[in-house]
């Protein structure tokens, strides 16, 4: 019987012919990333007792969540991780502005087809979009990473969701990924291997293909894959001189669970406060008044999201009620969406340029809420107390239906746009 592309990948990089779901194998990762909590776990890695990292070119380290700092307490945990990357001689390192990890990662030729990549942040599943085995872990974790260049993992049993269908106009990634997990829950791929496949994952940019890996978090995946192809090679051309080996599942391959969609006549969806998974389609919360708009994150803050929005913005102004803040994922987008001219139009309707960034994202800093107020947010969370206050509400949604809902000052469903 065939292998999945978890089962063939872990084998592959455990140096054994074959693994099994339930199975533990001892792996060394491709790369390890770690952002802004690099400096707790530098701390860690210390007391391991040893005094360099197993693999300096194994770390890739990217300052982007608390960016430009905040506070003395946020420059302080800058300032060390900047000290250690010195100390340990860490080439791959990006620093305030470059952009959030999960963005750069990929942009500067470090998550590859055939690759296995760990991070310690939860939307590490991020980078099989670009045909990667990318799985978070925690912060211990990644310090001993640090430490022996190796980490265990559980192979996990396998899921494949088919999608069929043309895209309709105004429907995005997005809207598709926020109604599987609707359907499934937020639990309903606990430590599963979520592979994307059919015409429809086909026909998607690779920006779309990386929303819903991201996404896969949300239903609680280990990892989430999408098959490289043309698309991929011609994303990753000129980003890398370092040969890849792309791998594939079996035609053949046993799944524990199949699931099936048609997006020809899907329709933007939200998800209500305070879960992902509360998830309806836009037409059910239209008329909503919001206080806040946000388009960026490591969801959807790519130049493709971005032009979303400025087609419904362009040559109008947002409520005056609302404040709408746009991030773009990375340097690289910002530059690009400057040169197009969709900054300027999201700037000239009204939007609030933020720097590349997670930003509002994690409530740390930029864009925090007020009791009582609402966002509709791209972000791929909107638990209770993400963004600032614990009565404050989050409503997610797709770059079209958050620029519409900017727009109405209510949440509105972009097709009417």
């Amino acid at each position: 019987m065939g292998k999945t592309f978890a089962e063939k990948i872990l084998a592959l990089k455990a140096g054994l012919d074959e693994t099994v779901p339930g199975q533990i194998v001892t792996v060394q990762p491709d790369k390890l990333l770690t952002h802004d909590n690099t400096s707790a776990i530098a701390k860690t890695f210390l007391k391991i007792g040893v005094d360099r990292v197993a693999n300096p070119a194994m770390n890739v380290i990217i300052l982007d969540h608390v960016v430009p700092a905040a506070n003395e307490t946020y420059a302080q945990s800058h300032k060390e991780t900047r000290d250690f990357v010195r100390a340990q001689g860490i080439s791959a390192f990006y620093d305030v502005g470059e952009g959030i990890c999960h963005q750069v990662l990929p942009e500067h030729g470090h998550a590859l087809p055939g690759m296995l990549i760990v991070g310690s942040d939860s939307h590490t599943p991020s980078h099989g979009a670009l045909g990667a085995f990318a799985a978070g872990i925690g912060r211990t974790e990644a310090a001993a990473v640090m430490a022996t260049g190796e980490i265990w993992l559980r192979v996990p049993e396998s899921m494949r969701i088919v999608v069929e269908g043309g895209m309709p106009d105004r429907v995005s990634a997005k809207d598709l990924v926020l109604r599987i997990i609707g359907d499934i829950g937020a639990d309903g791929a606990d430590y599963k291997s979520v592979e994307f496949a059919g015409p429809a994952i086909e026909a998607m940019s690779v920006g779309s293909r990386q929303v819903l890996c991201n996404m896969a978090a949300e239903m609680g995946a280990k990892n989430a894959y999408v098959a490289p192809d043309a698309t991929t090679r011609a994303w990753l051309a000129g980003r890398t001189g370092q040969p890849y080996s792309e791998v594939h599942p079996d035609p053949d391959a046993s799944y524990e669970r199949v699931l099936n969609y048609d997006v020809s006549a899907l329709a933007p969806q939200v998800a209500k406060p305070h879960r992902v998974d509360n998830v309806v389609p836009v037409t059910e919360m239209a008329g909503l008044p919001i206080d806040q708009a946000l388009i960026g994150t490591c969801t959807n803050g790519r130049l493709e999201d971005l032009q979303a929005a400025a087609d419904i913005l362009r040559g109008k102004q947002i409520a005056p009620w609302v404040r709408l803040l746009v991030l773009p994922a990375s340097r690289e987008i910002l530059l690009e969406g400057i040169e197009a001219g969709i900054v300027t139009d999201l700037v000239a309707a009204g939007a609030t340029l933020l720097n590349p960034g997670c930003g509002p994202c994690l409530g740390a800093h930029e864009g925090c809420m007020a009791p009582g107020e609402r966002t509709i947010s791209t972000a791929n969370r909107n638990f209770r107390g993400r963004m600032g206050s614990r009565d404050a509400e989050i409503y997610l949604a797709s770059p079209a239906a958050v620029a519409a809902s900017a727009l109405a000052g209510t949440i509105a469903d972009p097709r009417e746009m």
